[in-house]
């Protein structure tokens, strides 16, 4: 279920590239924060919205500890996210996704710490593999790679969800219930990036021209309904399930379909959205 919570955040890499595409021949300004921050208010406002509905018949029962896991979760994954989206704005999908698996280090790393331990030799060969193979089947092009803006703002958005997979892990919110933590989360992600996106507003018209045409709306539809509900309540269900640091492994799926995806999807999204989005090549 975590490798198909990848495939759906797999999506999220060209569909919000498109997106921000969409919208700069929309918006008087060409602002990458504003443009990252508002899709974040947007996404997960609708997302929390949504979840609050269906779970309104057992609100009543809404406990501490679920508030407590949402509020850290969205705190954590509301930054990381917004880094990770303004930083697309600046390097390719397939790269930032990539970055993105810096956690697969950071992880065995802090679990070392905290059980005053090194990693076993499993774990170092495991890493050494996954950032290996990830490197390759996401074409990663070592003779181009440079640590500009976008490259740093991915890196930094990777060390905030490292947080983010190990708050999940934490014994205590074992008996959660999913919906309830995710709805807060949601919220919560919200409403970490709405100051950023009321600092950076040049015109109030700009919240509703953003999503003033029809392929706009529909991208963010897809990346509510594939790439949030889809991976995050995946992600929240069944992380627990494993260790952390076998979770970090596990997300290194992301940047494989990732690479996948942006060969054929920019194509798809620059015919629907009449955008100059070229699919990235092998």
């Amino acid at each position: 279920m975590l490798v198909l919570a990848n495939a759906c955040w797999g999506l999220s890499f060209p569909a919000t590239k498109a997106l921000a595409m969409s919208q700069q021949a929309l918006l008087s300004t060409n602002g990458s924060w504003f443009i990252a921050s508002l899709c974040v208010v947007y996404r997960f406002a609708i997302a929390a919205l949504i979840l609050l509905l269906i779970s309104a018949p057992s609100l009543a029962r809404l406990r501490r500890l679920e508030l407590e896991q949402g509020l850290g979760l969205g705190l954590f994954a509301g930054t990381g996210i917004l880094l990770q989206v303004d930083g697309m704005a600046y390097t390719a999908a397939s790269t930032s996704a990539f970055l993105t698996q810096c956690y697969c280090l950071l992880i065995p790393i802090w679990v070392a710490w905290r059980e005053r331990r090194p990693p076993s030799a499993r774990v170092f060969v495991s890493c050494a593999m996954v950032v290996a193979g990830v490197a390759v089947l996401a074409k990663v092009d070592w003779q181009n790679l440079r640590l500009g803006r976008g490259e740093l703002e991915t890196i930094a958005a990777s060390i905030i969800f490292t947080g983010q997979i190990l708050w999940l892990e934490r014994p205590k919110y074992a008996g959660n219930e999913v919906k309830h933590f995710s709805a807060v989360m949601f919220a919560v992600m919200a409403l970490v990036c709405l100051p950023v996106a009321l600092a950076t507003t040049e015109q109030r018209t700009d919240w509703i021209r953003a999503y003033s045409s029809a392929s706009t709306i529909g991208l963010m539809g897809f990346l509510v309904v594939f790439c949030t509900f889809g991976g995050y309540l995946l992600m929240n269900r069944w992380q627990p399930h494993v260790t952390a640091t076998q979770a970090g492994l596990i997300y290194c799926f992301e940047p494989i379909f990732a690479s996948v995806f942006a060969l054929f999807l920019p194509a798809w999204f620059s015919g629907w959205a009449t955008i100059d989005y070229a699919n990235e090549k092998l």
